[in-house]
């Protein structure tokens, strides 16, 4: 049997984590949102889908970040890859469209 103090501590900080998870996903909609706009633009304008200087760039700001907030930056860098490699394949597939 749980004691009732710590399920009502448990239920306390999965409710934080829901909120927070929701938030998330609220700031990546709003994140591919802006870099849909970037990727129709790229297209417009013939430039690549990626930029090797802004991702590298992106990685060591968001490392740095992490840092400060005591995240691991390697967990940070492998979460930012991971958009990134979504948005170049948002940005490919938009490319292609305009292409049609």
């Amino acid at each position: 049997m749980i004691d009732p103090a710590v399920k009502q501590e448990l239920s306390g900080y999965r409710q934080s984590i829901d909120n927070i998870d929701a938030a998330l996903v609220h700031m990546l909609a709003e994140r591919f949102r802006c870099t849909k706009a970037v990727g129709v633009l790229k297209a417009k304008y013939n430039l690549p889908p990626a930029d090797p200087a802004r991702e590298e760039y992106q990685i060591e700001r968001l490392r740095h970040l992490a840092r400060d907030a005591n995240l691991d930056p390697d967990f940070a860098e492998k979460f930012l890859n991971f958009i990134i490699h979504e948005v170049i394949r948002h940005h490919e597939a938009i490319a292609a469209d305009l292409k049609d």
